[in-house]
């Protein structure tokens, strides 16, 4: 099956022009649909003499200058797996260091066969609440804590009373809200090197890559939506 049979919406004509697809949809169609997989390198074994391997960068690089795919290489359980899915598994696979390397790669492939997007906790707002509540009769009370003595004048005498405080906790808290959004950004930068990567191997056959990238800062311009109160269209 090819890959226009997997977009009905294309074009059934002779010459078949590339489906024009972002790198999330085309992520999500290598990993998803196709069933892609990663193909890592495997470290280097000393004692048969090994010796590190050129990156997948290198291998995509020497692939498009020949202007064709080399015949070989591992064994392959789904051989149906399309020639534009592998490369842009390799292509995730060969992320840098600097952007995360395997663990990015993982975590991109993950998200890609789920159809997700990292959670960048929409809508999150730090709120103060009660460290701890119990609920009785009379409903539902927070738990406080004895902080000290004072001394009061009640009823013409001085008496030494307890001094109680509710505990408070903001939730969510500020660290894991600023940690979400972090961990977006990352993965966008990820995707923005996969998606030049793709462009400047010229590899795919089937699939034009688009500048459509996901909302670089979308807790921004909700902030903005939400100050303005301006519904989304």
């Amino acid at each position: 099956m090819s890959i226009h049979s997997r977009f009905p919406n294309r074009s059934s004509t002779r010459t078949r022009a590339k489906c024009a697809l972002g790198v999330q949809q085309v992520l999500e169609w290598a990993f998803r649909t196709e069933k892609a997989r990663l193909e890592l390198p495997e470290p280097p074994d000393p004692e048969r003499g090994d010796r590190p391997g050129f990156g997948l960068e290198y291998v995509l690089m020497q692939r498009a200058a020949l202007g064709c795919r080399i015949d070989g290489g591992r064994y392959k359980p789904d051989s149906s797996t399309h020639a534009d899915a592998e490369v842009i598994a390799a292509c995730v696979a060969g992320l840098p260091t600097s952007l995360g390397g395997l663990r990015m790669a993982i975590r991109i492939a993950e998200l890609a066969r789920a159809g997700l997007t990292p959670d960048w906790m929409p809508g999150a707002m730090p709120r103060c609440v009660p460290v701890e509540t119990k609920r009785n009769q009379h409903g539902e009370r927070s738990i406080t804590i004895a902080v000290g003595t004072t001394r009061v004048l009640s009823r013409g005498k001085w008496r030494t009373v307890e001094l109680r405080a509710c505990p408070v906790t903001f939730s969510p808290h500020p660290d894991q809200i600023a940690a979400a959004h972090r961990h977006y950004a990352q993965w966008w930068l990820a995707m923005d090197w996969v998606r030049g990567g793709l462009l400047a191997g010229g590899m795919l056959r089937s699939i034009e890559v688009t500048d459509a990238m996901p909302k670089r800062t979308p807790w921004q311009q909700r902030s903005v939506r939400e100050q303005f109160g301006i519904e989304a269209c």
